[in-house]
């Protein structure tokens, strides 16, 4: 468990948004309609179904494993699992993206919300490093609403003020235009290019490499993108 000992780091939100004190999985964090939470076992179908509805919109950029590992997908559950399991041990947060129509009028309890994509922070390092990377994904219906970014400045966020990270690294393929436009909204500063850096959709592909250090955001990812909206 990481405890928060500076009282400031938590001031650095909306006056909306409220973090624990202290990490611990399983987490759920609001801005407004957007919410991160634990995707429920419960929710196979849904889970099902977007994957489905949203491939042809998604598959070009989804991760893969190269043929000579010669895995196979694991089923949901056990997928979920596992996500669990490098949650608890502390190496990833494994959030479903979710949407509350309901809001502001009448807010749905978060695990009410409505499930409409992911935002993985993965690959948490801590000693003297302290970073991680996150990835995402949206139901294409809910794209163009300011939704991903409010994520990701949320996800951000939580890593820095609460987890204690110092860096957030986003990898995005160079054709990726939507995605690109998420970092560009947030001002992540562009670090270079990684030739043949990740699997996606069937072989190795090229990344452009963006980050944000804790230190370049003082006053918080979610209130600079949220005084940018006007």
């Amino acid at each position: 468990m990481i405890e928060v000992s500076d009282a400031s780091w938590r001031r650095r939100l909306p006056d909306s948004v409220q973090f624990p004190t202290a990490h611990r999985w399983p987490v759920s964090l609001r801005a407004g309609a957007v919410v991160l939470r634990p995707i429920s076992r419960h929710e196979e179908l849904i889970w099902e179904g977007l994957r489905a509805a949203n491939y042809q919109w998604t598959h070009e950029w989804d991760a893969t494993e190269p043929p000579e590992v010669k895995a196979r997908p694991l089923p949901f559950p056990s997928w979920l699992k596992w996500t669990e399991k490098q949650a608890r041990a502390g190496r990833a947060l494994p959030f479903g993206l979710a949407h509350d129509p309901d809001w502001p009028s009448e807010p749905r309890p978060i695990r009410h919300t409505r499930l409409i994509g992911q935002l993985s922070v993965a690959g948490i390092v801590e000693g003297s490093a302290r970073s991680a990377a996150i990835g995402y994904w949206i139901d294409r219906q809910y794209a163009g609403r300011g939704i991903v970014p409010t994520a990701v400045a949320l996800a951000c966020d939580y890593c820095w003020q609460v987890m204690r990270l110092h860096r957030i690294e986003i990898s995005i393929r160079p054709e990726n235009g939507r995605s690109l436009r998420v970092v560009e909204k947030l001002g992540f500063r562009e670090e270079g290019l990684r030739p043949r850096f990740l699997h996606i959709n069937g072989d190795w592909r090229d990344h452009r490499v963006f980050a944000l250090n804790a230190e370049e955001v003082p006053n918080g990812l979610l209130n600079r993108y949220l005084a940018s909206r006007g």
